[in-house]
């Protein structure tokens, strides 16, 4: 018998150039080469490179990073993502304190720690997060901790774990509207994100909860901001939005570019449902300007 194969279709495949606001300085300077020298000393992961984000060159040259915990291969195949696909290796227990040795040399302030899938170990994975919180505390105890984390299957005992190491801030993404998760998040519900999110403030009444969301992979304006709605039900302090990029031609076409003046709307319309801070703009990704958002949602 023949098997038919079904194409999800999320947007039409944009083929115009890219606009000049989506446009980022190339790489460069010590800061930046330093940085790279360091992970890969410590043998470490930063999502920067492995989700080929466009601000590296202007996050590394400031001497700020996100490491990716857990190694660089991801259970989960989701259509956005340029982070490599398959069968991880076994859990490295030694990852946080070496996390925790590159926020000390580094010298900063506010760290940001997210992580691939783990679905084939939730728990551990939970484990090593919170290690690594109590780790970077113990070296460099002025430094506040924000985790980005996955929704491990949506165990409450995984997200117990984390919140029981006190972060300063604990972030889940949202990605993208409820219609297309079939495509967009493999694996993921859009229920499920939405309950841990509501979790982080029934787990942990006071800690500030975060999330993030892309835009130009085919949603509707309505759809946006029904999220926006959800999102501010759970309680979420921070949100942010940015345009989606396709890292390569494995991943999903981009439907549209926002423009900037688009991206200013969206904030006002978050911000008028309730959202503490709100990061809105084309190159905008959950750990831009981390530390600007985790003091601008605390006071």
């Amino acid at each position: 018998m023949a098997t038919q194969l079904v194409q999800i279709h999320v947007g039409a495949k944009l083929r115009v150039p890219k606009p000049e606001w989506l446009k980022a300085p190339a790489p460069l300077g010590e800061n930046y080469r330093n940085l790279k020298t360091l992970a890969r000393r410590l043998g470490l992961h930063t999502v920067c490179e492995s989700a080929q984000c466009p601000n590296i060159g202007e996050c590394w040259n400031h001497r700020t990073a996100t490491f990716m915990l857990l190694g660089d291969v991801c259970t989960r195949r989701c259509g956005f993502c340029a982070v490599p696909k398959g069968r991880p290796g076994p859990i490295d227990q030694d990852e946080p304190r070496r996390v925790a040795e590159a926020v000390a040399t580094l010298g900063l302030k506010h760290a940001v720690v997210t992580s691939v899938n783990r679905d084939d170990d939730n728990l551990g994975g939970a484990r090593i997060f919170a290690e690594t919180i109590r780790e970077i505390r113990a070296l460099v105890p002025d430094c506040s901790v924000e985790v980005l984390i996955p929704d491990f299957q949506g165990l409450d005992e995984a997200l117990r774990i984390v919140l029981d190491a006190r972060p300063d801030i604990l972030n889940h993404n949202t990605e993208t509207v409820p219609r297309l998760y079939p495509a967009v998040r493999s694996g993921a519900r859009y229920p499920r994100s939405l309950r841990l999110l509501a979790n982080v403030k029934k787990f942990a009444p006071g800690m500030l909860s975060k999330t993030g969301v892309m835009v130009g992979l085919g949603e509707s304006m309505e759809e946006l901001l029904e999220v926006f709605r959800d999102l501010a039900v759970q309680q979420v302090d921070i949100l942010t939005v940015g345009q989606y990029l396709r890292p390569s031609k494995d991943q999903l076409p981009i439907a549209r570019f926002y423009t900037p003046e688009e991206f200013r709307t969206l904030k006002q319309e978050a911000l008028a449902r309730g959202f503490r801070h709100v990061e809105s703009g084309p190159l905008v990704r959950s750990s831009y300007h981390a530390h600007e958002q985790a003091a601008a949602a605390s006071f």
